[in-house]
């Protein structure tokens, strides 16, 4: 099993980004847009770098959610590859049917 660490790491950033969602957009549309004056724009931009880092979305990475495994994730199942296969073995997925692994 993989550190508990991650997946409560993980889970505090989706807060954060959920937190912030609105603030960020509403900083992003004032940088974008042309018609602004550049000083508005600049302190929009200087706002948005205040944020805590956390709070981007790019931040986030998908996990499993058993293991908090970061790689060969499936995105319907929000599991890692080993935990589909293991889970799947002991028939605890619905429809999943061991075939030949």
């Amino acid at each position: 099993m993989a550190k508990k660490s991650m997946i409560e790491r993980q889970k505090k950033r989706e807060r954060m980004v959920a937190k912030y969602a609105a603030k960020r957009a509403a900083l992003n549309d004032v940088i974008n847009d042309q018609s602004k004056p550049m000083e508005e724009r600049f302190k929009a931009t200087l706002k948005l770098a205040e944020l805590p880092r956390n709070s981007s979305a790019t931040r986030l990475r998908n996990r499993c959610e058993l293991t908090g495994r970061p790689r060969a994730y499936y995105r319907k199942l929000k599991l890692s590859r080993i935990m589909l296969r293991e889970l799947g073995s002991f028939g605890q997925i619905p429809g999943m049917v061991k075939s030949s692994w």
